[in-house]
């Protein structure tokens, strides 16, 4: 707790304004968030970004989560914290003129100065859009995942229900910390037909994982959603699915991830 109190201080000193930036970004281009050597993150894009905005580097920026190589976010958050005032009547217009296509700010606004993004309660809610069948269009490529086989999606609506609930989640987790806590909370998981993204060279059926939790571990829904696919293609039964929830399951993860191009971080509850 005094850690916390102290890294929130030192960071009220060191940068006295603090801002809420909503941020929608399609991630087919990028290595995830995170600023990485010799790769293009959203991370490094945003910051660029307001360096041209600002004309200056007095600045920092936190991100709401990780995200994965590919994944798009609908909703994404960061904490924006300067050390300077600046014209927030036209912050929007001047951030989304700098920026990339790919990237969009939505709205803005100021936070309280004891305001923690990543210790702050937030539920998210993801989905993994996929098809099968027919190969898809390439354009389609960077919003869902296209399966070339034949799928029991019915299987699969059965297989997505069993996730919701709090289990252990060894198997669906990859790189695990000696820190990493297995056990966790699904408040919903189901598979629907997909009528919230659509496009002309979209395939005329597709589906969407809608997964919603407070937290989720590196990979999680991607690992699901790869054994819900092998459910689909009857290569492995439900008993699977509840067997690898229960706290004494052989805790090795999953050797197939879905891809990241089909996930999206579709909305952050936030509670400030």
């Amino acid at each position: 707790m005094k850690k916390k109190w102290f890294l929130l201080y030192f960071w009220n000193m060191k940068y006295p304004f603090s801002y809420l930036v909503k941020l929608q970004f399609l991630g087919f281009r990028f290595h995830g968030w995170q600023k990485q050597v010799e790769v293009k993150t959203i991370h490094d894009i945003v910051d660029k970004t307001l360096h041209f905005v600002f004309q200056k580097e007095e600045y920092k920026t936190i991100g709401v989560g990780r995200t994965d190589a590919k994944v798009s976010s609908n909703t994404y958050y960061i904490n924006l914290l300067t050390r300077f005032e600046f014209q927030k009547e036209t912050f929007l217009k001047d951030f989304n003129s700098n920026a990339p296509a790919d990237l969009k700010a939505i709205s803005f606004r100021e936070l309280p100065e004891d305001f923690n993004l990543i210790s702050a309660e937030k539920v998210k809610e993801y989905h993994y859009y996929f098809s099968f069948g027919e190969k898809n269009h390439p354009f389609a490529a960077p919003f869902m995942s296209g399966l070339q086989e034949d799928l029991n999606i019915d299987l699969m609506k059965l297989g997505a229900k069993l996730f919701e609930g709090e289990h252990y989640f060894h198997k669906y987790c990859t790189k695990p910390s000696a820190q990493t806590i297995f056990k966790r909370r699904i408040d919903s998981c189901e598979i629907v037909e997909n009528d919230l993204m659509t496009a002309s060279f979209f395939p005329e059926t597709s589906y969407v994982l809608k997964v919603k939790g407070k937290g989720f571990l590196r990979y999680q829904i991607r690992l699901m959603m790869a054994a819900l696919f092998e459910v689909g293609k009857e290569q492995l039964p439900l008993q699977y699915i509840e067997a690898s929830l229960k706290e004494d399951n052989d805790r090795q993860s999953l050797r197939n991830v879905a891809p990241g191009s089909g996930l999206q971080l579709f909305d952050v509850d936030l509670k400030i």
